[in-house]
């Protein structure tokens, strides 16, 4: 069977049983690796054997800091750390500036905390603000959308960026790095777009599905006392320890690779921060950090310690293994030879034209993700998707590219918050928690969210050209 015609049979599968069959994540994403796994050449026996070598290869690479993440997230949670870093951006740039606060807040919050955790920590914040302003409450909540979805989807460890990098063999300082630079302008634009959309469709909030409204009331505009929240050094440090230990062999790396530096210093430093910048022990001293602090907060027992992390753990795995196929079917996409029918019509003849020949794989990142989260919903899936597709189809596994194949990520990335409408969670969630109706929900977040998403993907293709990172 031709190549192209397996990876039309791969993509179908998995949209079927998203889609049609209501299928979970994981049990779509296997069938199809198992399926185009069979359809590709290949002995009978290794067939399915290379679906469960690209499972376990994937899992061994994002298990642990996936994990961890988590576990460093759902401690920042109770102990009140998330929340004072909240009260800590209110407090530098004002109430007058709320919008502001939220998306910041939001921006570096969902780096360590998935999104929808954010959404939920952020919303009786921003209906406080309304109670005090009488106004914006749309613009609130689209701040914290546009802030908390571009680090969500662009800036490991949250799943999807992290899949990605993985996947396209991009080091993951390099990912975050790139990420959150890409983020910014997207984040910024998405609240400037914020401020317009609430101008022309002022919404006034409704109690969220399955709370009464005096509860709503008392969520709103009681807060947690000041006493009963870490300071703001130990609740960051959750999240900046890992960046930083990350970053700092990514930096040595570079170093180490330009002439006329002084090598051995550089070198030898390599070797220590290859063990402090490995992402699974940075995560694993976050995550230290984070409950060492939520221990001392909260004088929790052993016990209580135990069953934070086992809850924190149940979510991890469930995102792990819908990874992990991702990866399988990747693998699976491989063997079926895809990548040089690819590499042929895409690339062809102008592969030596220099940078305008590699800017179709950006665009075909951003297009494939996008359209996948259309038909199913999930941006993490999408993500996951779109990069196991790419990476069968990058020329010399993206060593051919004309620019880092990080930018290939976040092309991926941003098509990935494109498309946002009433199959994703994450509308639901604006929709419920926000008090918004769903006609209301897609005139604002669906249409800022794409937003977001073509300014982080105008921003990959300015960086691409001009910071090759080559």
């Amino acid at each position: 069977m031709h190549p192209l015609l397996i990876l039309l049979v791969g993509m179908a599968t998995i949209l079927v049983g998203i889609v049609v069959l209501r299928l979970n994540a994981f049990l779509a994403l296997i069938t199809a690796a198992i399926v185009v796994s069979l359809l590709a050449p290949g002995e009978p026996g290794v067939k399915i054997a290379r679906v469960a070598e690209g499972f376990g290869r994937t899992a061994g690479t994002i298990g642990i800091v996936i994990a961890l993440a988590g576990i460093a997230g759902k401690a920042m949670m109770d102990s009140g750390a998330a929340d004072r870093i909240v009260r800590a951006f209110l407090a530098l740039l004002g109430e007058k500036r709320g919008a502001t606060a939220l998306c910041a807040t939001g921006y570096v919050l969902s780096i360590p905390v998935f999104f929808d955790t954010v959404f939920y920590l952020l919303v009786p914040l921003a209906r406080s603000m309304h109670v005090r302003t009488g106004r914006n409450y749309l613009k609130y909540l689209l701040a914290i959308a546009a802030g908390a979805g571009a680090t969500h989807t662009l800036v490991p460890p949250t799943p999807g960026p992290l899949a990605v990098a993985g996947t396209l063999g991009v080091d993951l300082g390099t990912m975050v790095l790139v990420g959150a630079v890409v983020a910014l302008p997207a984040a910024v634009v998405g609240l400037l777009v914020a401020g317009w959309v609430d101008r022309r469709m002022p919404v006034v909030p409704r109690a969220p599905a399955g709370i009464a409204a005096p509860a709503l009331r008392a969520s709103a505009t009681e807060a947690p006392a000041p006493q009963a929240l870490p300071g703001l050094v130990p609740s960051l440090l959750p999240i900046v320890l890992p960046v930083l230990l990350i970053s700092s062999h990514t930096v040595v790396q570079s170093m180490t690779a330009r002439p006329g530096v002084h090598l051995a210093i550089w070198s030898a430093l390599a070797r220590y921060t290859a063990i402090i910048g490995n992402p699974n022990l940075a995560l694993l001293v976050a995550a230290a950090v984070a409950m060492v602090v939520y221990a001392q907060q909260r004088r929790v027992s052993r016990a209580d310690l135990t069953e934070m992390v086992d809850t924190s753990l149940m979510s991890s795995g469930f995102l792990i293994l819908i990874i992990a196929a991702s990866g399988a079917f990747g693998v699976a996409l491989q063997a079926a030879q895809i990548g040089p029918v690819i590499e042929r019509a895409f690339v062809g003849q102008t592969a030596a034209s220099g940078t305008g020949s590699g800017l179709i794989f950006l665009f075909l990142g951003f297009g494939v993700a996008s359209l996948i989260k259309i038909a199913q919903g999930s941006s993490t899936v999408a993500m996951i998707t779109t990069a196991a597709m790419l990476a069968a189809m990058l020329p010399g596994n993206g060593g051919g590219l004309p620019f880092h194949t990080v930018y290939v990520a976040t092309a991926i990335a941003s098509g990935s918050l494109v498309g946002s409408w009433m199959n994703d969670s994450g509308f639901w969630m604006f929709s419920k928690m926000g008090g918004v109706t769903e006609l209301e929900t897609l005139k604002s977040w669906t249409p800022v969210l794409a937003i977001v998403g073509v300014t982080a993907m105008v921003t990959t293709l300015v960086l691409a050209l001009l910071v090759p990172l080559r």
